[in-house]
């Protein structure tokens, strides 16, 4: 769905829908198809891994501004939630301007929110540079490297999508480390203005995001285009003149009047002549562009709002009921646990080796060791899925439980192992609506993500500002994901008992 007329290479005025997708090249599979992976890898340190690491901030803005728990967790939560709910509407750039285009707008648009993030009176105001401008960046610049590195790559599109979202747990070791860092030596607005600085990164992976093309336009031997009329210059005209006259006698009279006539002639229509060229050049330009962006808009309405189809799916609608609620349970032990830590008096240890660089490391060998088990030919996808779901929600009911930095820590290895099931999430979503839809699917299971985002922490800190206590938010979340989890499970049940309700009914007509 994400298909660009710049990312396949052909030009846009008559794309053939055989051409649109690449049978062969030499950079599907191998080639420079590695450097994608490597774009996309980066893009997860950047993006995804200085979301999680925003607990180092949070803790300096309740320390800055004196608001509520729950009004400040807006501004990492914003952030989250923006960057994965814009990315249905992200696609609508990727169909006009491309994907290496949309990703460098965005490492500059990502950029400029953190920069002006360093410049914060209040809360509001990181609402609207941080939470809105740095999160819409970051949509611009995250949904292209995944769409890229799928696009390069068709027999180990898994194998590449596991190794580049890793990035996401290396980026949460090392943003943690690094913003913990910048926030005790230079403060938190000057780490601020330093990561925008870092930020800028983004559009050198953006520019990284080469787009296949099969082949050049074609040019006539000379190397000009066959479609542009050669301009006349002053110097043909004379030398046309002399070359025209070559078999005159030299020194004839009127020689230089004559040249000097055909120079005169030639100068308001060799004017005229360049207009209307810019002119036609214009009108080209704008009718492109207008035809491009209005096959963008049709293949990005067409690829969201024309899939009401998957809402008849009873198991589709139970998977976004479930995804409302699962990543908020990943995301809230990111965004407060710093500040539990300080409760618990157990900074010091925090500071040795923060509980969120654990999650962060566990979860790429939560990532690795699932694919594999869940590729294996004897074991469901599906039962690998819901067992790492069971037991993230064990996790998150224990967590409260637990006020030693070593219990915590085994609990944010589980947490972090039992996530790595997000790497499975595209192959679940497949078998419940095919190959066809997944793209569109996708999208909608990534917004439902978003809310989640957006909406837990700000949950987590209202409940605490009511109770005084983190225990309760981790219970409630705990069990609405719980909840989603059981729907999940018992929709294909009442499926497989309607269907053999409309075979027995059958049987008994007949």
């Amino acid at each position: 769905m994400y298909t660009s007329h710049e990312d396949i290479g052909y030009d846009f005025e008559d794309v053939p829908k055989d051409k649109k997708t690449l049978k062969s090249h030499p950079d599907i599979d191998g080639g420079w198809a590695w450097m994608m992976v490597l774009s996309s890898f980066f893009v997860h340190i950047l993006i995804m891994g200085s979301q999680m690491a925003l607990g180092v901030l949070n803790v300096e803005w309740l320390e800055e501004f004196h608001q509520s728990r729950g009004l400040t967790a807006w501004v990492s939560s914003l952030s989250m939630g923006i960057t994965l709910i814009v990315g249905p509407f992200i696609g609508l750039f990727i169909n006009t301007c491309g994907c290496r285009g949309t990703a460098i707008v965005g490492g500059l648009v990502n950029s400029l929110g953190w920069v002006l993030s360093a410049y914060a009176a209040n809360v509001h105001y990181l609402f609207i540079t941080f939470g809105v401008t740095a999160g819409f960046g970051s949509g611009m610049a995250y949904l292209p490297a995944v769409v890229m590195v799928g696009r390069y790559f068709q027999k180990r599109r898994a194998l590449a999508q596991g190794l580049s979202t890793t990035g996401t747990g290396f980026g949460t070791f090392l943003m943690t480390v690094l913003l913990k860092y910048l926030c005790a030596e230079y403060g938190w607005r000057n780490a601020m203005f330093i990561q925008g600085a870092v930020s800028l990164n983004l559009c050198v992976c953006g520019a990284l995001m080469r787009p296949l093309s099969p082949g050049k336009e074609r040019k006539d031997p000379a190397g000009r285009d066959p479609q542009v009329p050669p301009a006349h210059s002053t110097e043909s005209v004379k030398s046309s003149g002399r070359l025209g006259r070559a078999d005159d006698k030299e020194g004839s009279p009127g020689r230089v009047e004559t040249l000097g006539d055909l120079a005169d002639q030639a100068c308001p229509e060799e004017a005229g002549r360049r207009k209307n060229l810019c002119a036609f050049r214009v009108l080209k330009m704008v009718s492109q562009l207008t035809l491009r962006v209005r096959k963008g808009f049709q293949e990005w309405y067409s690829g969201y709002f024309g899939a009401a189809s998957l809402f008849t799916n009873r198991v589709f609608v139970a998977f976004i009921f479930w995804a409302l609620f699962a990543y908020s349970s990943f995301v809230i032990p990111f965004i407060h646990l710093p500040e539990i830590v300080n409760l618990y008096n157990l900074s010091e240890q925090n500071d040795v080796f923060p509980l969120t660089s654990i999650i962060a490391i566990v979860h790429i060998f939560g990532k690795v060791v699932l694919g594999i088990v869940a590729d294996l030919p004897c074991i469901s996808v599906w039962n690998v899925f819901l067992m790492a779901n069971f037991t993230l929600v064990l996790s998150i009911f224990l967590l409260p439980l637990m006020h030693t930095y070593a219990s915590l820590a085994v609990i944010c290895a589980l947490i972090g192992f039992s996530s790595g099931y997000f790497s499975l999430m595209p192959v679940v979503t497949e078998d419940l609506v095919g190959i066809e839809h997944l793209a569109n699917a996708y999208g909608i299971i990534i917004c439902a993500n978003g809310i989640s985002a957006l909406l837990g922490p700000p949950f987590a800190g209202w409940i605490y500002d009511i109770t005084q206590k983190y225990d309760f938010s981790f219970y409630i979340c705990g069990l609405l994901y719980l909840i989603g989890i059981l729907f999940l499970l018992i929709q294909p049940c009442i499926q497989i008992i309607e269907q053999s309700r409309k075979k027995s009914m059958g049987g008994t007509q007949v």
